[in-house]
């Protein structure tokens, strides 16, 4: 019975994950590319979470992708290969949503670029694809 309750709220977590990951396509194409950053780094954080529920942890207090890899490398090695993507979708967590968090005077909505919101959308593909293999296994 525990396990089953395991699964279903990391199930939960995977499908929220990836509505976040089509969210940020639509906003990659509507080119609110900051949008599409940070939605990029929920979908990320969102799909580990999903992995660590699936092996009954609780209470995950992170919103550090990175950290997060960290932890899933515990039960899959397999997950330290994403540490770049992690280190890097970090980086997008406050500064695409609170102008206070940019140099200057710049603005989220007009600092981010394609390229940068292509790569958010890139690293959190690969993250929830191998999450979703994970938790298959």
């Amino acid at each position: 019975m525990k396990i089953n309750a395991n699964l279903k709220e990391a199930l939960r977590w995977l499908k929220q994950a990836e509505a976040d990951l089509s969210s940020a396509e639509d906003s990659l194409n509507t080119k609110h590319y900051e949008w599409c950053c940070f939605q990029s780094q929920q979908a990320a954080e969102k799909a580990l979470k999903s992995f660590l529920y699936s092996k009954r942890r609780r209470a995950i207090l992170t919103h550090s992708v990175r950290e997060l890899i960290i932890e899933c490398s515990k039960y899959r090695n397999e997950f330290k290969t994403l540490i770049i993507e992690a280190r890097f979708l970090d980086t997008f967590y406050i500064p695409t949503r609170y102008p206070n968090g940019l140099p200057g005077t710049a603005i989220p909505s007009e600092f981010y670029t394609m390229v940068e919101a292509k790569k958010c959308l890139n690293s959190a593909k690969k993250i929830v694809r191998m999450v979703k293999k994970s938790i298959k296994q």
